[in-house]
């Protein structure tokens, strides 16, 4: 069964840093696509970023480029969002998502397009 466990969100002060962190485990095969989404209250879920794992191609969303990093621990099977020159737009709920296959399989920043996610992680920013 597939299990994906954020964690690392908070507060943060506009122009603060936040890393966030997901534990993906369960997974049957080493490649699939992961990504990060957030839905802030009132609006649809936002593809942030995605990378597939065991490569080095990412896709990031226009709204967070240059401001927010994807990145993987192979070893650790684990995700990071590091999210610096935080806006207080970037407040909402954050999770991440898996799915089998690399990430050209799909709309990697399409929430439809993935199966399995984690129970999410608020972030806050305050002006």
């Amino acid at each position: 069964q597939v299990q994906l466990v954020e964690s690392g969100g908070g507060s943060a002060q506009a122009g603060g840093s936040l890393r966030l962190s997901c534990v993906v485990s369960g997974y049957t095969s080493s490649r699939y696509c992961a990504g990060w989404f957030r839905q802030a209250p009132g609006k649809e879920r936002e593809g942030v970023a995605a990378i597939t794992t065991g490569g080095f191609i990412t896709y990031i969303a226009d709204s967070v480029k240059g401001r927010f990093t994807i990145s993987q621990d192979n070893f650790k099977r684990t995700l990071y969002l590091q999210m610096n020159s935080l806006k207080p737009e970037d407040t909402a709920m954050y999770y991440c998502a898996a799915q089998y296959g690399g990430c050209w399989t799909l709309n990697p920043l399409l929430a439809a397009d993935y199966n399995y996610w984690g129970q999410g992680t608020q972030v806050t920013v305050s002006s």
